[in-house]
């Protein structure tokens, strides 16, 4: 399988766009514990032949301890890179759907106020999505952006977006699993493996279950 590349990002840089941002999100299909999106800006040219941020690729592809090295090293590297978060009411309020585009959003308007710390004017802005356009972000259109289908398996910084956003969510889980054990959230992290699915039988729902979903067909 090919990794993502900078093939979008070039020919946007090409067009004298400095700011590129690739956002995704991780954790709608879970069921249980947040949703968190990532948006990363990479600096113009930039160009990964060797080195850790080589191995950039789709999230779910990377192995924890690969994703956790190269997530660090995306910290460094990056231009600018940001991680938002929407809680489980807001998900249990708004469905899923909502509250991922809620999410993605938070992430782009936390990168627009980084970019306008070190851009006092209004530098030519692009987004690079995941699947599906991004509505309702001011300043930024949907003729300044671009959905690409299964994205994080071609555009690097997309794929930069998914795995930061993977390993500040894997964290996340890691921590409510001390609070709810018995479910395994430090290794299914919310998702609806045979083990999560048996132990719903045994437990019952959690605080941190999404009540929007329809698991009472797993009790």
């Amino acid at each position: 399988m090919k990794k993502p590349t900078f093939k979008e990002e070039q020919k946007l840089w090409k067009k004298n766009c400095s700011f590129v941002i690739g956002v995704d999100e991780v954790g709608r299909g879970a069921f249980a514990g947040p949703v968190v999106a990532g948006a990363v800006i990479f600096k113009k040219g930039a160009y990964f032949k060797t080195g850790v941020l080589s191995e950039i690729n789709d999230s779910k592809l990377l192995n924890s301890k690969k994703r956790e090295v190269i997530s660090k090293e995306i910290t460094k590297q990056s231009l600018l890179h940001t991680t938002s978060v929407i809680n489980l009411s807001v998900i249990n309020k708004f469905g899923i759907g909502k509250a991922t585009q809620m999410a993605i959003r938070k992430a782009i308007k936390l990168i627009l106020w980084q970019i306008m710390e070190i851009n006092k004017g209004k530098p030519p802005i692009f987004v690079l999505a995941d699947g599906f356009h991004v509505r309702y972000i001011r300043g930024i259109g949907l003729v300044n952006q671009k959905a690409i289908i299964k994205g994080d398996q071609k555009s690097i910084s997309i794929a930069a977006a998914s795995i930061i956003a993977k390993v500040y969510r894997d964290k996340l889980m890691r921590k409510l699993n001390k609070k709810y054990p018995g479910y395994g959230f430090s290794k299914n992290k919310g998702y609806g493996t045979k083990k999560h699915r048996e132990a719903l039988k045994k437990y019952g729902l959690s605080k941190i279950h999404r009540k929007s979903f329809n698991l009472s067909k797993f009790l």
